[in-house]
Order: structure tokens, then C-alpha cells, then sequence
């Protein structure tokens, strides 16, 4: 017995950081959407209760470091479930790209768990668990679009974007999320219209969604890795609506309405980086 789910990326349309709490942590806020570029999950169910990790992608790893194997754990032992799992990851979202792709691994996960174990647990009681194996997973879980707060563990959802067509570009050079808002100087930073953007997604207002793309993280990322800065220059020059960069970084997203656009965009990137996607916003759950 098996079912799957899909895992699909996040990018960010607004990020926010507002203050440094007493736990360390970073008060963040930030609308978040989905797009159509979705690692793929496969649940086979084991008699014993052991959980297994497979994949072909080398940079995936089998054990706990893996964020689906923690969510596995996490709702095993928390739900005292005797049966165990295979779980098959076939990586499409590239790794360590600021698009959330083990968060969503993760959320995919407890929603997966939640069906094949027949745990019949509430999404929202789904993604507050989520909160305790990574700050993106509780907006994974929903699967949608959403407004997140505190470290990303409080989410309100949102009604689905303007529909556009969105060009990925991750470059080559890795960014540490850790050391980004280590570096960040909190009264240098130039704050997102979030409000703003909120209504421009309620009114369907594509214009007025690119008009508040802001990502504050760009301050310390971008000067600290040229390429970055480099493919946003690209993606304007070729055409697109709007350019942001993603969570942490690297990964720069532009959208546009023409798919013909797109493609120009994408066959422009090519030079620059060998990891360019075209798809679709989907801003919508494709949970069952």
C-alpha cells in the first residue's frame, strides 16, 4: 500500500524582519506562495515501525538530518503509531535554494503520514507540528498562499495571486541563512509594504503585486554574492515584471504574464546559470 504526495515550492513575495526576540529568534513576516515546481513523495507502508529515507539525488540525505524523516519521527512518536514507512523522494526543487524544498518535503510528509497511518489529524493541528521541525514547514503544510508570522509558525491564509508565469534562476554559490540574519542590521532595513501587499492579493491586482515584491534579506545578500545581483539585472533587461529574490537567497524568481516572455527570460539565463525553470504560480492547495 502506497500514496503520494506533492511537495511544491515556495517563493516569497514579501519578507520582513522586524525585531530580535528574547529567544533569539528573528520576528519575521512574510506572504508567502506556492509555484508548480514540486518535488514528488511516494509513502509505502511498513509492518514494523521503522522509517526509511529513498532517493536518487545524492545531496538528499537518509537519516535525521533529512526534514521529511523528522516530521515522520516527530508524528510517529508523538502519535504513538506502531506501523513504519518507506518514503521515495524524487527531487526536483533544487537543494539549499531559499525555495523551502524540505520544508516541503517535510509538510508533504505529516500530510502523507496523516492519510496512510489514518491519523485523521486537522491541518491546523498538522502545521503547528510542522513548527517544531522547521520554520517554513507550518506554511508547507497549507499549501497555498499566506501571510506567516513570529518565525514563520503563524499562518494566515490567503486568497491565490494573480495568475503569472514565474522564472527560477539559482546560481551556483550557496547562501548560509544562519550567517544572513546574523549580518542583518535591523535599523538599516527598508520595510516592505505587507498591508499593501495583502490587498493587491485580494484585489487580483497583478500590477500592484509586482509594484510591492520586497525581500529585506537582499541588504546582506546580494553584496556578498555578485551572481545574485548579477541575474536580477538579467531578468530585468530580458523583460520581467518584477524581480525578488527568495527567502535567504540564492534563488531569483520574475514574473511575467506571456509565456513567450518566459521564455525569453529563460533562454537569456542560460548563460548564467544552469539551473532556470519556467512554471506556473500556483498560489493554491493542491492538498487532498
Amino acid at each position: 500500500m502506497y500514496i503520494s504526495e506533492k511537495a511544491p515550492a515556495k517563493i516569497n513575495l514579501t519578507l520582513d524582519v522586524l525585531y530580535k526576540r528574547e529567544d533569539q529568534y528573528h520576528e519575521i513576516e512574510m506572504v508567502m506562495t506556492t509555484v508548480d515546481l514540486a518535488d514528488r513523495l511516494e509513502f509505502y507502508l511498513l509492518e514494523e515501525g521503522t522509517i526509511e529515507i529513498v532517493s536518487e539525488n545524492r545531496f538528499v540525505p537518509n537519516d535525521q538530518r533529512n526534514l521529511a524523516y523528522r516530521a515522520a519521527k516527530l508524528l510517529k512518536d508523538r502519535y504513538q503509531v506502531n506501523k513504519g514507512v518507506r518514503i521515495k523522494i524524487d527531487k526536483l526543487i533544487p537543494v539549499a535554494a531559499g525555495l523551502a524544498g524540505g520544508s516541503s518535503d517535510a509538510a508533504a510528509t505529516l500530510r502523507g503520514l496523516n492519510r496512510l497511518w489514518d491519523l485523521r489529524i486537522p491541518v491546523s493541528e498538522l502545521a503547528v507540528l510542522g513548527s517544531e521541525v522547521g520554520s517554513d514547514v507550518s506554511f508547507c503544510v497549507y499549501n497555498s498562499t499566506a501571510l506567516a508570522k513570529g518565525r514563520g509558525e503563524k499562518i494566515i491564509e490567503l486568497p491565490a495571486p494573480p495568475q503569472c508565469w514565474v522564472v527560477l534562476a539559482k546560481p551556483t554559490q550557496g547562501v548560509s541563512t544562519q550567517s544572513v540574519y546574523q549580518s542583518l542590521q535591523l535599523d538599516q532595513l527598508d520595510h516592505p509594504d505587507t498591508e499593501g501587499m495583502i490587498q493587491a492579493i485580494n484585489q487580483s491586482n497583478y500590477q500592484g503585486v509586482c509594484d510591492r515584491l520586497k525581500n529585506v534579506l537582499e541588504i546582506v545578500t546580494l553584496p556578498k554574492n555578485p551572481e545574485v545581483e548579477q541575474i536580477k539585472q538579467q531578468m530585468k533587461r530580458s523583460g520581467a515584471d518584477a524581480v525578488l529574490m527568495s527567502g535567504s537567497g540564492p534563488t531569483v524568481f520574475g514574473l511575467v504574464q506571456q509565456q513567450s516572455r518566459a521564455n525569453r527570460i529563460y533562454n537569456s539565463l542560460r548563460g548564467f546559470c544552469e539551473e532556470v525553470y519556467v512554471v506556473r504560480l500556483l498560489g493554491t492547495s493542491t492538498n487532498t
